[in-house]
């Protein structure tokens, strides 16, 4: 019975402290998982695609004037007299009858000599430029989930490299704390170890920090509002070295979102500058009204219907039409030069990109040495140390070597990931 009862009050404090503990099992995640969660969170990714479904709907706008307009009317007038007659407004004077009618008038463009097809040419390739703009705002997304992604992973790494840090220095402290209860050791190695060991702290409550800012802009990077605790996935190294230099900036130049953004915004304008020049030619158009009064003075028909074709010739605007067109053709010269100057950014863009890959390259070879070496100087102060032929100096600043060179590495090697993927940006190879 005892047994039992003790049994059940095991029970009871272990349920209390399962329900209190943070049972949260962190999410796994790839690098291709986050990409598609970005995509499909972001919120600058669904005003991209806003922006396009807009253009889209601006090219319906234009390509309207190719269909029929079709209006109805229904009026009621009462006249003052029989004779009423309007004596002042525009050219004519007509007649005013006492009238309840109704009726629909339909209009059609024949031609307007090539103005609404620049007009509509000009709106599609504008959406065209949207769309690029889309594709050039998800790889923008893409290098954000990459740089954070890698930032978390590195963060990690340094935290676990503090973490083991902080374990080996707390080591060395109660060893040595007992060599000086030994007489084997002075209290100045003591303090010199208990040093370390602070600064060890240190490192470690700087990781942490580190760490968690790091996940908090990695769930931001994907779309979501909090931090969440995510199980990352590790990523190799890229194992294809890229090609050269030249050749990415080709790439670059033809492929880039950006840059075919902004050359269909330059034709774009362009056929929007011939549309302004168009306005010069006349407008053709055919129209016809029916309808029927429904009542009306005896002088009136009971239906009505009429047609005809409305020539539309422009003679003078007071220099208002001209100033479009000559607005509209510099606006296309602007936007030709913003073209030039954005292909000699990428150029130089690609290039320095190509440049930090290949040093992250060489600096991650050099770290691995460090590593190696300073690890090998710190099993032979320690050697040293334990056999009294250095003092705790030594051994501190081996140990603090290779803290630094460990801390280096993990640097080096998610530094290269991020200048991959910087590059793979900047060619316009970011998937």
């Amino acid at each position: 019975m005892t047994r039992r009862v003790i049994g059940l009050a095991l029970l009871v404090r272990l349920s209390s402290a399962l329900a209190g503990a943070d049972l949260t099992v962190p999410e796994p995640l790839t690098l291709a998982e986050a990409h598609a969660a970005a995509l499909r969170n972001h919120p600058r990714v669904q005003m991209a695609k806003l922006q396009g479904l807009i253009a889209g709907e601006v090219v319906k706008q234009n390509r309207a004037a190719y269909y029929p307009t079709a209006n109805g009317y229904f009026d009621a007038v009462e006249a003052g007299n029989a004779n009423t007659r309007l004596l002042a407004g525009a050219i004519n004077s007509p007649s005013v009858f006492d009238k309840v009618g109704e009726g629909i008038a339909v209009s059609e463009l024949l031609t307007d000599f090539g103005q609404t097809t620049n007009r509509v040419a000009s709106a599609r390739l504008a959406a065209k430029a949207e769309g690029e703009a889309t594709a050039a705002t998800d790889q923008q997304i893409l290098l954000n989930v990459d740089v954070n992604y890698y930032n978390v992973l590195e963060t990690r790494a340094v935290l676990q490299v503090a973490r083991l840090t902080v374990a080996a220095r707390d080591f060395l402290v109660k060893q040595v704390s007992a060599l000086a209860q030994n007489q084997l050791k002075s209290d100045l190695d003591v303090s010199f170890a208990q040093v370390a060991s602070a600064q060890a702290q240190l490192l470690l409550q700087k990781s942490e920090n580190d760490a968690a800012g790091a996940e908090a802009s990695l769930a931001a990077a994907l779309g979501y509002r909090r931090p969440r605790d995510f199980q990352l996935a590790d990523v190799p190294l890229p194992a294809a070295a890229p090609p050269g230099v030249e050749t990415l900036i080709d790439r670059a130049v033809a492929n880039r979102p950006d840059l075919l953004r902004l050359r269909y915004e330059r034709e774009a304008a362009r056929r929007l500058a011939r549309a302004e020049k168009d306005r010069n030619y006349p407008t053709v158009e055919a129209i016809g009204m029916a309808g029927n009064a429904l009542s009306h003075d005896a002088r009136l028909p009971d239906k009505y219907a009429a047609g005809g074709i409305a020539v539309d010739i422009p003679l003078f605007t007071g220099g208002a039409d001209l100033a479009r067109q000559h607005a509209a053709e510099m606006r296309a010269q602007i936007a030709d030069q913003t073209l030039r100057g954005q292909e000699d950014d990428v150029d130089r863009d690609v290039r320095l990109a190509w440049l930090n890959f290949n040093t992250a390259v060489q600096r991650l070879r050099t770290t691995e040495q460090l590593l190696q070496h300073t690890r090998q100087a710190f099993r032979l102060a320690q050697a040293r140390y334990r056999l009294g032929g250095s003092s705790i100096v030594e051994l501190s600043e081996a140990q603090e070597m290779a803290t630094s060179a460990q801390i280096g590495a993990a640097n080096a090697r998610y530094d290269e990931l991020m200048q991959r993927a910087l590059l793979d940006y900047q060619v316009g190879d970011l998937r």
